[in-house]
């Protein structure tokens, strides 16, 4: 997926000068979209967004650059008729500076337009030349290759466009676009803080705008298609990305009411948000997204397209992440079909590589493990593709318990991929996570943990993923605290929560996992009431993402109980203990070594309650001595009474 940008001068004529600006916009904005190779490991798949994506969303568009001169009037120039009249000054001027216009707007490349713009710059008031400084952005944004030169241009233009508005007290599109401009610029600059408010503005300029005149909603949805596009990149980037998918979502809203409903562009806007649920492994969403895209490109390209195939694929990953391993695999299948009588080579040796990981969680082993050996066959011997295989191939051995050759294959793996740390670390610390998994399949922790660490030291040079630095911190802490290392496992667990509740929302259940270590880690060390706090957190978040009875809500439970108890607050302790024997109850006969253990916890902690208040009313009465001295006391006091 590629990065909104600036289409936005794609096809520059020069419009008759009483056009109005909006009737120059284009309804024909369109997207390229490139698909990116998916994860490896179908557990693992994540959506990678590039950093640069064009749109067309003005065509035609031609900034007339005296349109702000209230005294330019066309009848002032010479009758073409004519030839030999005498020129004013006044006319000599308006005919020098409509060469200078014509020359601007017939410049091609980047250098001739910076030309022929100083050339403007000594006969144009600056007022006069913010149009041309946004086409100038525009163009090297487009370009991509001198953000700092585009940024620049930008802030020129908006200065420009800004003064010319403000005298006139509208908004406009073209302040819109410069917005959107800057926005990009920063993006490129992987300034993402000043990026999101420009983009931030653009947007409420553009709200404004579309709900004044739905006679220019033309006009308007092409923009603001292009602003949303580049909010959900700048917030994926931030780590941001329920928040983002919110953007790409609207997006795809903007471009149902502009294209036809079973048109090419629908079916890749919807595999985008497909992708995109699929990156923060929301399977169930992104399922019938994809299904939408697979329906339109049927339609359109017919099923044995290449757009279908990649359609398939990603179902296929879909279909791996909700457990349904066949519909995975037929849809697989499929796809190598369509690749294989293209040619897609590089497409169709992944697409087996995910076969064979289908077959995995299959229980075919043998069947992944001869996949896998054709695949090796044609793949390069110091190549990122073969260390998949390599590490493909251990994943099966490792379920069929043949440890040593499943080591020897992860070696293997391992070798090439400490080559390609520098030139493809996104990759490297998503082979050396699925291969920290192996080691720890096999009870390798220490050499677990040593990987993730590696693959944490190379995902924190990247901002852009921020998600997945939450997501490896989080595993180092749970194999920390699992080896008995608590004191170490807490900062991890500690960063992980914070890092996965920006990325994902303060109820993604991600965060519950977290938060149930992080209590158990306080727990470990005699904190109870850090403990029963994070724990309320996990069981809020379980409730909302998974349902109360499911059973990491009931464990969420579970452990708030031990926690309230470890304190000593047993009406609390039993309460959710009850809950938990509720809950458990309604899974059946399935949960019955689980309900029958609950159980005998709630009656444990009936007698600790009862124990706990017999001693407090024992503390409450006086002890014997107590009441024979108040007894003596009292007596005494009678006697001296009676004298008296």
């Amino acid at each position: 997926m590629r990065r909104a940008s600036s289409k936005l001068l794609c096809h520059l004529h020069k419009p008759h000068p009483k056009t109005p600006l909006c009737h120059l916009l284009s309804r024909d904005f369109t997207t390229t979209y490139y698909l990116h190779p998916l994860t490896q490991h179908p557990s693992k798949t994540q959506l990678k967004s590039c950093s640069k994506i064009q749109y067309l969303l003005v065509s035609n568009l031609k900034f007339h650059l005296f349109c702000s001169i209230p005294s330019r009037n066309v009848n002032t120039l010479v009758d073409p008729t004519s030839q030999n009249a005498p020129q004013s000054s006044r006319q000599r001027k308006i005919k020098e500076r409509s060469d200078l216009e014509e020359a601007f707007e017939s410049a091609e490349s980047i250098d001739e337009m910076v030309s022929a713009f100083k050339d403007m710059e000594a006969c144009f008031d600056e007022g006069e030349l913010g149009l041309a400084c946004l086409k100038i952005g525009l163009k090297l944004d487009q370009q991509g290759e001198d953000p700092e030169k585009a940024l620049s241009f930008a802030q020129r233009a908006l200065r420009n466009l800004e003064d010319n508005d403000s005298s006139s007290g509208k908004l406009s599109l073209p302040i819109a676009m410069t917005l959107q401009l800057l926005g990009s610029s920063c993006f490129n600059l992987k300034r993402f803080s000043d990026s999101l408010g420009y983009l931030n503005r653009a947007n409420r300029v553009l709200s404004k705008l579309e709900g004044e005149n739905s006679d220019t909603d033309d006009q308007v949805l092409p923009i603001l298609h292009a602003v949303q596009f580049e909010l959900f990149n700048v917030k994926t980037a931030m780590g941001r990305r329920e928040e983002a998918l919110v953007h790409l979502r609207k997006a795809l809203e903007i471009k149902e009411r502009t294209f036809e409903e079973d048109s090419r562009e629908l079916g890749k806007a919807n595999r985008d948000v497909a992708e995109a649920y699929v990156a923060v492994l929301n399977f169930k969403e992104a399922l019938p997204f994809c299904l939408k895209a697979l329906e339109i490109h049927k339609t359109q390209l017919g099923h044995n397209s290449v757009e279908v195939a990649y359609d398939r694929r990603i179902l296929g990953v879909i279909y791996t992440g909700l457990d349904e391993h066949e519909k995975a695999l037929e849809q697989n299948q499929l796809s190598q079909r369509v690749l294989k009588k293209w040619g897609r080579n590089s497409d169709l040796l992944r697409a087996e590589i995910d076969a064979a990981n289908m077959q995995i969680a299959l229980c075919r082993y043998e069947e992944a493990i001869t996949t896998l050996k054709g695949v090796v066959q044609q793949t390069e011997k110091e190549s990122e593709d073969r260390a998949m295989v390599f590490t493909s191939m251990a994943k099966a051995l490792c379920n069929q318990e043949k440890f040593a050759d499943a080591k020897r294959c992860l070696e293997i793996s391992c070798g090439i991929l400490d080559k390609k740390e520098r030139t493809s670390p996104l990759v490297v610390s998503e082979a050396f996570m699925e291969i920290s998994m192996q080691y720890e399949a096999m009870n390798e922790f220490e050499t677990a943990i040593s990987l993730l660490k590696r693959a944490l030291t190379m995902l924190e040079k990247l901002p852009q993923e921020q998600h997945s630095v939450g997501s490896v911190s989080a595993r180092v802490g749970w194999l920390l605290l699992l080896t008995g290392k608590v004191d170490q496992a807490i900062p991890y667990l500690e960063d992980a929560a914070e890092r996965l509740k920006e990325s994902f929302g303060s109820k993604h259940y991600g965060v519950g996992y977290v938060y149930n270590n992080l209590g158990a880690a306080y727990l470990e060390l005699d904190r109870p009431q850090s403990a029963a706090q994070v724990f309320a957190y996990a069981k809020d978040i379980m409730d909302v993402s998974l349902g109360p009875h499911h059973v990491d809500a009931i464990e969420a439970c579970q452990n708030l109980s031990k926690a309230y108890a470890a304190m000593g607050s047993y009406p609390l302790a039993l309460n959710f203990q009850e809950k938990v024997v509720e809950a458990l109850e309604g899974h059946g006969a399935s949960a019955q070594d689980e309900l029958n253990e609950a159980i005998e916890v709630l009656e444990q902690l009936k007698e600790k309650a009862s124990r706990a208040v017999s001693d407090t009313l024992m503390k409450a009465l006086p002890s014997p001595d107590d009441d024979e001295s108040y007894y003596l006391k009292d007596s005494q006091s009678g006697i001296s009474a009676m004298g008296r």
